[in-house]
């Protein structure tokens, strides 16, 4: 379990992070979203004992991050912003090297480290300098040196940055794959990462939580949660879609372009709105109940937040 009591982090007058609280337990995925500077690095620092708050309690498994923080430590796999690594060393080398920091020895040693490789998928890099690697691969280093002592508790500052849309998908199925006695904390600014992954979202706006839910609850705070939008292969039918739509009861807004005609109001629209499109003959490429947009509750929660 992590339980965190009132953390804050202040730089003299400036407050980056305020007065934090929340516990996590095993199998919980949470994602830290928020805008740029609003405290989500900070905060992960705060929680792996790499910078210590200026007021505030954080337990990792029972340990004090402040009193006990070598065990702490122990417990928690880190990627930090950036993936810092030896540029110098080699992937095998360096996950040697972070191995046997971690304690492990022997065939333990081995078996961890080539875990790692295979889940990172870094065989073909392997004997390379980490310099010398792409943004991609050397993300991948971090996340494997991160997973390699198979840790309680990992902690993932965006952990997808850089990685084509193959290694993201791997990187997600990796994280969703954990078992049900982790936590894993992910901060990432891509929205759709927290829908594909996490279980549980936070957000962060001027240091503080303004938003502490489930994805799905989040999905629904949107107003285009439930609503129907077609997708028209034959943008010169928009006008005479949207006046046709306009026209069935229970339709309380349109919104309309490119070709996007979404419809809002009654629960019962999208049977009524896919058999006008049947027997209209329009060309249509889709029609589809929206879950929600992310972006726009985003927006909703951070903008116009101050400290």
């Amino acid at each position: 379990m992590i339980e965190v009591s009132h953390l804050t982090k202040t730089y003299g007058d400036f407050t980056a992070v305020g007065d934090l609280s929340f516990k996590l337990v095993p199998g919980e995925i949470l994602g830290f979203l928020g805008p740029n500077g609003a405290g989500k690095s900070t905060t992960m620092k705060m929680l792996t004992g790499f910078l210590r708050p200026t007021d505030g309690e954080v337990a990792i498994w029972g340990c004090d991050i402040a009193a006990e923080r070598q065990a702490a430590q122990a417990h928690i796999g880190y990627l930090p912003e950036g993936a810092p690594a030896w540029e110098e060393m080699t992937p095998l080398a360096f996950l040697n090297f972070i191995g046997e920091v971690r304690g492990l020895k022997g065939n333990a040693l081995d078996k961890s480290v080539m875990s790692a490789i295979e889940t990172m998928s870094l065989t073909s890099v392997l004997h390379q300098k980490i310099e010398t690697l792409s943004k991609g691969f050397k993300r991948r280093v971090g996340l494997a040196q991160a997973i390699l002592h198979d840790p309680d508790v990992l902690i993932l500052d965006e952990p997808t940055d850089g990685l084509d849309p193959n290694q993201k998908h791997q990187v997600r199925q990796m994280i969703k794959g954990l078992s049900k006695d982790k936590i894993v904390i992910i901060s990432t600014h891509i929205l759709e990462e927290v829908t594909a992954v996490c279980n549980r979202v936070m957000v962060l706006a001027g240091g503080r939580i303004v938003s502490d839910t489930t994805p799905g609850e989040l999905l629904g705070q949107s107003d285009y949660h439930g609503a129907v939008t077609i997708s028209l292969i034959d943008e010169s039918l928009q006008d005479e879609v949207v006046a046709a739509v306009q026209a069935l009861d229970g339709v309380k807004e349109v919104r309309a372009a490119d070709g996007q005609i979404t419809a809002f109001g009654a629960d019962d629209l999208f049977p009524r709105i896919f058999e006008l499109t049947q027997s209209r003959h329009w060309s249509v490429s889709s029609v589809r109940v929206e879950q929600g947009r992310l972006d726009e509750v985003f927006r909703q929660l951070t903008e116009g937040v101050t400290r």
